[in-house]
């Protein structure tokens, strides 16, 4: 009865440390789930606090022929000695049936120099053809090397007298400590953020799946594609993907 009785607390014991396990796992998913939703609310933000002040938002003119359009809220620009950053965020490109569901993505680069300091730096990059869509879709690509790419135009109607569109596959903007302005990421380097997919959708997407819109948008990327159309307008066509009741894209 003692060997008995043994066996069973630690049957106890490894089902008490089982569970436990699994709880951890549950909240770390729960977690993960939060972060990449509280991001692509915050790409919304961006784009409507940006563009809520004409004389100083993305030009009209750009927004309605972007081809694709990312925000990567709050990356981070660090510097001492050299400078680097990194963020996260999202893209969404034009389809046939509207905007793409969003994509996750990471952006890395750096630029030398003698600095000192760190801020937040929110980030808007505009693809204007169909060539620096193709350069997106390949799902890994340096910023000035496989894409051009320029400071872009500030205002409203800045975009008006420039050739803009000639010279550049991206146009690239930031805003931090609330002055907004074109900025130079020549050297960066996105690629798709393959974890945070994975969670967004439930599995591994492809960029090309989601950027092409073969997935419906998850629940949580409403508020973030209203913004995108409200901005960028409608695809030709204006009809849009219907969003499932769950977050798997399924």
């Amino acid at each position: 009865m003692k060997f008995k009785g043994k066996a069973v607390r630690n049957l106890l014991a490894l089902s008490t440390a089982v569970l436990l396990l699994c709880c951890m796992s549950w909240a770390a998913d729960d977690k993960d789930q939060s972060d990449i939703n509280k991001r692509i609310d915050a790409s919304a933000n961006v784009l409507n606090e940006i563009m809520a002040t004409p004389d100083k938002a993305i030009p009209d003119k750009v927004m309605s022929d972007a081809v694709c359009i990312a925000v990567v809220p709050s990356m981070i620009k660090i510097a001492l000695g050299f400078g680097g950053s990194h963020g996260k965020g999202i893209a969404t490109c034009r389809t046939g049936h509207g905007w793409s569901a969003p994509a996750p993505i990471t952006i890395t680069g750096g630029s030398w120099g003698l600095q000192l300091g760190g801020q937040a730096v929110d980030l808007v990059m505009i693809v204007t053809n169909d060539q620096g869509m193709q350069h997106l879709l390949s799902s890994k690509f340096k910023i000035g090397a496989d894409a051009s790419a320029a400071a872009g135009p500030v205002g409203r109607d800045a975009a008006a007298d420039t050739d803009w569109k000639m010279k550049a596959e991206v146009l690239t903007y930031s805003r931090a400590r609330g002055v907004f302005a074109g900025i130079d990421l020549n050297g960066s380097a996105i690629t798709q953020d393959k974890d945070e997919t994975r969670i967004l959708y439930g599995k591994m997407v492809s960029f090309e799946t989601i950027l092409k819109g073969n997935i419906a948008p998850p629940e949580g990327s409403r508020a973030f594609l209203a913004a995108v159309r409200k901005y960028a307008g409608q695809a030709k066509d204006q009809g849009q993907l219907s969003l499932p009741t769950n977050s798997s894209g399924q």
